[in-house]
């Protein structure tokens, strides 16, 4: 923390992006990683999620006119733009917003950044009067799965909010955040990243049923387990094929259930987010029993089905932020199945650890790892594996239980990204081969992630005052 406060004071100090005199509010968010769940949030599922040490760091700063300044330094490495000016005035409705990000291919990350101005000045339109200087840091690798973008949402959201003399915290936090990343970024996020860069703490998993939004009490791991994070090296991206085919799918599953249950089906805008709802399951998958959706369900769906024949049964694709590609076939039995058990895999993982935490129970790791081996396998039916990740978690495999290693799955949105690792905190052996023999068949020694860190409600904002 001491590394930046004394970074943006100096820029103050030397009137380098700040100016002198005027107070700066610092924020920190962690990015992610998906222990369990990960990619059942959008159909309601429970996610088991815990921070990583990496964080975003944002500081902002109120200007005297209406101009929006921000500097990015960690985009100079991709060769996009660092620095970029709006007007805030210009700022009137999403397609204008959408418009000034999409004019300049060369600084895509505001959408994460200027979304964020334009929920403020729309939903505080008596606060947000004066532009901002906004200075953001990252640690957290872009593309590998572990929330890049909801941390940048997160800090900066809550920096600006507090330099326009707004409290944005808990739930109501991370539903902005989400809204930025649907609307303005245009990536369909469930917001399981933006509540766990809110809400998590260090050393603690977060139980959330995304339902929409209903955090569960933290969680400690076991003393004794450890959990870990390997690159893969193949990037992951929420606004990829892969991921956008595997969420339309479930959905199309979703609605060709209710047209079997004659269960009417209508787009509810009360909330932050628009979705669609029925009177049974409230529009969550999740809400459906494996034994039912098995015997009642499984064997009607279609393994695969184009987009078009879906919409010649269905009428109505129901979900808001995927658009469904006419001859694109999607799997649809197999991601409507994994919404529907994925749900009960965490849920069982979930009360394991629990109990472990609470009671010491040795004998559930072995159950809880291969959960997590049957959600990885899981991610693969649906069309979200990856060659580099599947040899990742083949190694944790073959360390097995005996050495230490209880479990590794895909995480995120798949297709790529990073894979979790559960054992025991002895087995950093163990851990470290898988790490060694990656290196050797991919030729470059992965990122690790280890450890965790505070969310962004408990550190709350520092103001450096003039």
């Amino acid at each position: 923390m001491d590394d930046f406060l004394n970074c943006v004071s100096g820029m103050r100090e030397r009137g380098d992006l700040f100016s002198p005199g005027c107070p700066l509010y610092v924020s920190r968010a962690p990015g992610r990683l998906d222990l369990m769940g990960g990619n059942d949030d959008y159909t309601g599922g429970l996610v088991f999620e815990a921070t990583i040490r990496e964080a975003t760091w944002a500081a902002a700063q109120r200007r005297g006119d209406g101009t929006l300044v921000f500097l990015n330094p960690q985009m100079r490495a991709r060769g996009w733009k660092e620095q970029v000016e709006f007007s805030l005035d210009a700022l009137t409705d999403d397609e204008a917003v959408i418009r000034l990000v999409d004019a300049d291919p060369q600084a895509p990350w505001t959408a994460y950044v200027l979304g964020v101005f334009h929920l403020l000045r729309r939903r505080f339109p008596e606060a947000v009067t004066h532009g901002a200087n906004v200075y953001i840091a990252s640690e957290v690798p872009l593309n590998k799965g572990v929330s890049s973008s909801a941390a940048v949402e997160v800090a900066v959201m809550k920096s600006a909010a507090r330099c326009y003399g707004i409290d944005l915290h808990s739930i109501e936090l991370a539903e902005a955040c989400q809204w930025v990343e649907n609307v303005i970024a245009r990536s369909a996020c469930g917001i399981m990243d933006q509540i766990t860069s809110v809400l998590g703490d260090e050393g603690c998993i977060l139980p959330l049923v995304c339902q929409p939004c209903l955090p569960e009490p933290l969680i400690r791991l076991p003393e004794a387990l450890q959990c870990w994070a390997i690159d893969s090296g193949v990037s992951h991206m929420v606004s990829g094929i892969e991921y956008e085919a595997a969420r339309a799918a479930a959905f199309m599953g979703y609605k060709l259930m209710c047209d079997w249950e004659g269960l009417p089906v209508r787009l509810d805008e009360s909330g932050q987010i628009p979705r669609y709802v029925d009177a049974r399951w409230n529009g969550y998958l999740a809400n459906v029993t494996p034994s039912e959706f098995r015997a009642k369900f499984e064997e009607r769906l279609p393994d695969t089905l184009l987009g078009a024949d879906y919409l010649a049964l269905a009428k109505t694709h129901v979900d808001p932020f995927t658009t469904l590609r006419p001859d694109y076939a999607y799997r649809v039995r197999a991601n409507t199945r994994y919404a529907v058990e994925e749900n009960a895999r965490v849920r069982l993982f979930s009360e394991l650890s629990r109990g472990a935490a609470l009671h010491g129970m040795p004998r559930s790791y072995e159950l809880m790892g291969d959960l997590m081996y049957q959600s990885h396998h899981a991610y693969t039916d649906c069309g979200l594996g990856a060659e580099a990740t599947d040899l990742l978690v083949s190694f944790a495999r073959e360390e097995g239980a005996a050495h230490g290693i209880f479990g590794a799955k895909i995480t995120g949105g798949g297709a790529g990204g990073t894979v979790a690792v559960l054992g025991l905190k002895s087995a950093k052996d163990a851990f470290q081969r898988i790490v060694n023999r990656y290196a050797e068949a991919r030729g470059g020694v992965p990122y690790v992630f280890e450890g965790s860190s505070m969310g962004a409600d408990k550190f709350g904002v520092v103001t450096l005052e003039a």
